[in-house]
């Protein structure tokens, strides 16, 4: 599957920003979807994840509350709506995709900058 993410920009903070990824080649309904993020100078960290049905989701703590993933299964795409945004949220923002009981996310799009001013 071939994965492409948009709707990164700036915006300062407080605002709210909504990354989308597209998926052509396969239909999303059979992979787990992720959105991971990367700061300058720092690793990769995952955002949040969310199942094939869309029926469940997982957030890391830092961004619990704030961020909500969802999904459009007749667009094929996952959204990443982005709410409270802060100056740490800055980061390229990627998104991947695995089938169910793969180890590793193997399909990998390319990332979108989300720049979150002061």
């Amino acid at each position: 599957v071939q994965l492409q993410a948009s709707g990164g920009g700036l915006v300062q903070a407080g605002g709210s920003l909504r990354l989308s990824c597209a998926a052509s080649g396969r239909t999303l309904s059979k992979y787990i979807m992720a959105w991971f993020r990367q700061a300058p100078g720092k690793e990769r960290q995952l955002v949040g994840t969310i199942s094939g049905s869309g029926g469940m989701t997982f957030y890391v703590d830092a961004v619990k509350g704030r961020f909500t993933l969802s999904r459009d299964s007749a667009k094929n795409t996952i959204y990443l709506k982005m709410n409270s945004l802060q100056p740490e949220d800055t980061a390229v923002y990627t998104c991947a995709a695995k089938l169910r009981g793969e180890a590793q996310y193997t399909n990998w799009g390319r990332g979108t900058l989300v720049t979150v001013s002061s």
